[in-house]
């Protein structure tokens, strides 16, 4: 793949990283005890890092220094906040004039945007294959979003496992239980959706008409995409993609979910009361915990899945990302057993950084702690980081494409046209060659 590719691609896509991994793309540059310029260390026992989220991912990677300097005392670590959309661009420019001193020893990448960056510079990443993690220790989905050819370049971190969060106070008030939304298709999903809508005012759902967060999730609980395996456009005579989105637009015509214009009035529905269901990544919890009146009446599930698909699931992933090292490291055996005794295989460190950062672990044994089986008295004493991490397990492998936010919009235009009357085979085909034609750029 040629390096034209990665420059088309941040011309757009990029500006639409999720909101999953804490509105990273808003970040502004600046640093946390260095320049936001920054660069590999000189080696040594320093490490330098570019991140994003100084309460969450920044919190994470000083708390995993903190414990490894306990049995590394001369081990020393500079946190350059670095916002998402930043780390992309400036890889891109040491890509493309063929200089990577600039680059840090230890970058965060999203999961959705790393796949172009491997396949287009694969020279700027260090192989992590035999750097000691037992991979097995993380689900499948979640290993491939840092694979190429079999080979592991990045350490997982960020969980995006997805869930739904039903408000159990408006299902009492229709004659529902949390069990009733537990396993259960999209169809019976838009069924109940419509009765405690009638019955309530509230949904069980809202989306936002410009994103694709739920055509995505379940598109991919079904281990399949919008392109094939060949990293081609696959919409049009795309069997699951049609009954997906067959689905969705009826949940639109049927009002069993609440269309808005953007992220913030999308977060406002279920801060004002308006929503009683959330379907979405699990860092939607930090927005519902934040709601202090409706503490006890939050509990999760499984997601609705797909009618009529052998393979569909009730599991999905949207978001989340993972630590990688640069090939500008000077200290590579260094960089990779802090990762590895840190993110890569500590259940210590998991059970530290929980309670400080809400950060759902993709490390598979972490699950087992005690700390994630504590009930969670806002959701009515459910051991939610237990189940979330479970859930995880289950997700299915997917095709990957550098072209995750061109399909991801794509398709979303094709529904909005649907739903205004144009005719699914015509918006369907429009979509096709929408994103064949980016993919062609």
């Amino acid at each position: 793949m040629k390096r034209k590719l990665l420059s088309v691609l941040l011309a757009g896509a990029m500006v639409l990283s999720l909101a999953a991994c804490g509105n990273s793309g808003t970040s502004d540059g600046g640093s946390d005890g260095g320049s936001s310029e920054g660069g590999g260390s000189e080696g040594g026992n320093k490490l330098t890092v570019w991140a994003w989220d100084q309460t969450f991912n920044i919190k994470a990677m000083n708390m995993a220094a903190e414990q490894y300097k306990k049995d590394h005392s001369d081990f020393d670590l500079e946190v350059i906040e670095t916002s998402s959309d930043d780390c992309q661009t400036k890889l891109t420019t040491c890509a493309n004039s063929g200089d990577y001193s600039t680059m840090p020893d230890i970058v965060l990448m999203q999961d959705n945007s790393y796949q172009k960056f491997l396949k287009s510079y694969p020279d700027a990443f260090t192989d992590l294959t035999d750097c000691g993690v037992n991979w097995d220790d993380f689900a499948a989905l979640k290993q491939s979003y840092s694979m190429a050819d079999d080979k592991h370049y990045g350490i997982p971190y960020d969980n995006g496992v997805c869930a739904a969060f039903y408000r159990t106070d408006v299902l009492d008030e229709a004659g529902y239980k949390i069990e009733d939304l537990t396993d259960i298709t999209w169809s019976k999903f838009t069924e109940i959706a419509v009765d405690v809508h009638k019955k309530t005012g509230k949904y069980l759902l809202t989306s936002e008409s410009t994103g694709g967060d739920v055509i995505m999730l379940m598109i991919q609980s079904c281990g399949a995409n919008f392109v094939n395996e060949n990293g081609e456009a696959y919409i049009v005579g795309n069997d699951v993609a049609e009954k997906c989105i067959d689905l969705y637009t009826e949940m639109i015509k049927q009002d069993a979910v609440k269309l808005v214009n953007n992220w913030d009035e999308y977060v406002a529905t279920v801060t004002n009361g308006e929503a009683a269901g959330v379907i979405n990544g699990n860092w939607m919890n930090a927005t519902i915990t934040g709601i202090e009146d409706q503490k006890g009446n939050w509990q999760i599930t499984t997601l609705p899945k797909v009618d009529g698909v052998d393979t569909a699931t009730n599991y999905a992933n949207n978001g989340g990302s993972s630590w990688y090292i640069t090939s500008n490291c000077k200290n590579p055996d260094l960089a990779k057993d802090f990762l590895v005794n840190t993110f890569g295989s500590s259940t210590d460190f998991y059970d530290a950084i929980l309670p400080e950062t809400s950060g759902i672990a993709c490390y598979l044994p972490a699950g087992e702690s005690e700390v994630y089986n504590e009930p969670v008295e806002f959701y009515g004493g459910q051991p939610i980081y237990s189940t979330l991490v479970e859930y995880s397990s289950h997700i299915p492998e997917f095709t990957k494409t550098p072209y995750h936010y061109e399909a991801r919009e794509a398709v979303n235009t094709a529904i909005v046209n649907i739903t205004n009357g144009t005719a699914k085979e015509d918006a369907l085909k429009e979509a096709q060659e929408t994103l064949e034609f980016k993919m062609s750029e």
